[in-house]
């Protein structure tokens, strides 16, 4: 049975690492919409386009060429830059992008297209509540600010960035206030989403929990 799974949370929570652990266990494709929205950033940034231009960053959705690929990779008018979007200026600049209702329509509408026929994972803010909100499985990933600092400075330095724990802490705490207080489709959990704190868990047990919810809404 196809379906879709949608996994909503604040940054850096795990929805990503959650999301392709499902994706490879289950036989989905997952498909990183937050993803989508940094390459509209960096996008953006590369061709001198104001953040807060609504006119022309969604003319410039347009025209560009944008391929998510099964494997993760984000393809940006045929330059790989998956790993050019993971710096906190393009995080925030995501986060900015995200408030213009006609970048997420844009969004919303290749989201919607792509997932039609089911065996998809969404992972981002307004999954369970815009996109998907038919999925039978919605879950809702939280986590201590201090607990997604730590990963995401782990992250950075795995992957070679720059890496200030203080520097990160003040950036989540902004990107969560801005999130959840945008005009357009604003951070909150679905009223039918199950809620898991990962503050204290360790990946085996995020995985272990969420497995057993899928199991419970759709027998597998």
């Amino acid at each position: 049975m196809k379906y879709n799974i949608a996994i909503d949370g604040p940054s850096a929570a795990g929805k990503s690492t959650i999301a392709d652990i499902l994706a490879e266990k289950l036989g989905f494709v997952h498909l990183d919409t937050g993803a989508m929205y940094r390459a509209v950033a960096y996008k953006a940034f590369q061709d001198d386009i104001k953040i807060d231009d609504e006119e022309n960053i969604v003319k410039m959705i347009e025209k560009m060429d944008l391929d998510m690929t099964n494997d993760g990779r984000v393809i940006l008018d045929g330059e790989d830059i998956s790993e050019k979007i993971r710096t906190n200026e393009i995080s925030m600049g995501a986060s900015d992008v995200s408030k213009l209702q006609g970048c997420r329509e844009a969004l919303v509408a290749m989201q919607q297209k792509i997932c039609e026929n089911g065996g998809y994972i969404l992972d981002g803010r307004d999954i369970g509540t815009v996109v998907l909100v038919d999925a039978p499985v919605k879950l809702y990933l939280v986590a201590s600010a201090e607990a997604r600092a730590q990963r995401r400075v782990l992250q950075n330095i795995e992957k070679g960035i720059e890496a200030d724990y203080e520097t990160i802490l003040e950036d989540i705490k902004k990107r969560d206030y801005q999130d959840s207080h945008r005009e357009h489709s604003p951070l909150r959990k679905a009223d039918d989403a199950i809620e898991i704190d990962t503050s204290d868990m360790s990946l085996e047990e995020v995985t272990e929990r969420v497995l057993e919810i899928i199991k419970e809404k759709v027998g597998e």
